[in-house]
């Protein structure tokens, strides 16, 4: 290996090709001399324009000769995170005034509480896609800590840098920043309370401090209100915080939505999935809320979500089966329960055997495959 100055370096850099360079010609110069890229690459760090781009013809940063300070992952081509619009999405609940809050594009962060599989998510996300704005959806688990929120080093390229965590992305761009089942968080989230004041964040380890951009926001979603799950429904949740939740000025209970409205989420999906079934759609929706008036009433420990009931329409497109369909998708219960769901089933479906068992034929096509078909046995 040949020793240069970082003058020559730079001077047959630019001979070579031309005043701005990209990642492939380092590699080729440093494959040419035999020299690692490392090496040029921090000769270079004056002339840094992008991540894998330099101008050699100006400096792009004066750099410190007191001491190495770590750097900071270069801005990545920018991404929009606008969530898709959901044609079968159908409006209910707190959906309106959700809405309202993330179009003011005021600071107002909402909580929002429910039993699991009633939308809770999904109304958030839709009512970003509908008003165009940007979502960052953070899903909270016990280890969740500052480093996941916030941010810390990477190791890029055999350096130490800078990454930005999905909050400081969030307060950066304006966005929606959902926390999504945020009562599985332990006290680390306290990392957040600057955050949900709107106030934003100093980021010691670099020394930077980030304000929110207009139209920033904080949603948080939970099965509990953050003083944990009584009844071990929840298992995992925690008891959040006092000063923690305080710091949400609006608390919307979600609940399941009305029969009339969950028939007409069902019959959209159905329609999208190519089944054309209303009748057991209704059924569906009739059984869930007899479930859940059960429930509430303490008859029975479990209950059908609206999630469970799309479940149920998919794995019917899947199996071309109602009873396969239907026992797939609520053999997750004890056998208990199961049998309880069954039989409440049965009073909406005339046609329904709790009793029928599925097996599966094979018939020898023309072409000799062997497709599956399904077949009841009473």
């Amino acid at each position: 290996m040949i020793t240069m100055t970082q003058d020559q370096i730079i001077n047959e850099l630019k001979s070579l090709y031309g005043n701005e360079i990209t990642t492939s010609d380092v590699n080729a110069y440093c494959a040419m001399h035999d020299i690692s890229y490392p090496t040029i690459t921090r000769r270079l760090e004056q002339y840094k324009t992008s991540r894998g781009r330099w101008n050699l013809d100006e400096k792009v940063q004066e750099m410190e000769t007191t001491f190495n300070a770590p750097s900071v992952v270069p801005d990545q081509e920018r991404v929009a995170f606008i969530p898709e619009k959901d044609p079968s999405f159908v409006p209910f609940g707190n959906f309106s005034d959700l809405k309202k809050i993330v179009k003011s594009k005021i600071f107002y962060p909402a909580f929002i509480t429910g039993l699991s599989g009633n939308g809770k998510t999904l109304s958030v996300e839709q009512a970003c896609a509908q008003l165009g704005r940007e979502l960052i959806r953070v899903n909270i688990t016990i280890e969740t800590d500052e480093d996941d929120l916030i941010g810390g080093f990477r190791l890029i390229n055999g350096d130490t840098a800078w990454h930005n965590g999905p909050v400081i992305e969030a307060l950066e761009r304006g966005a929606i920043l959902l926390l999504d089942e945020i009562d599985l968080a332990s006290n680390k989230i306290l990392c957040l309370q600057s955050v949900l004041e709107g106030k934003g964040v100093f980021l010691k380890k670099i020394g930077k401090y980030v304000k929110p951009a207009a139209g920033f926001n904080v949603i948080a979603t939970a099965n509990t209100k953050g003083k944990g799950s009584e009844d071990g429904r929840f298992i995992g949740t925690n008891v959040l915080n006092e000063a923690f939740l305080e710091r949400f000025p609006v608390t919307m209970e979600q609940s399941y939505p009305t029969p009339a409205t969950e028939q007409k989420i069902l019959e959209g999906i159905a329609l999208d999935l190519g089944v054309e079934d209303r009748q057991f759609c209704k059924m569906l929706v009739d059984w869930a809320d007899s479930i859940r008036k059960t429930f509430y009433d303490g008859g029975v420990d479990e209950v059908i979500s609206t999630r469970r009931l799309v479940h149920i329409i998919r794995a019917y497109s899947i199996f071309g089966n109602k009873e396969k369909a239907f026992k797939s998708c609520i053999n997750r219960f004890d056998d208990e329960t199961k049998s309880i769901f069954l039989s409440a089933y049965d009073k909406f479906d005339a046609d329904f055997d709790p009793n029928a068992v599925v097996v599966e034929e094979t018939k020898t096509t023309e072409d000799g495959s062997t497709p599956w078909d399904s077949t009841i046995i009473n």
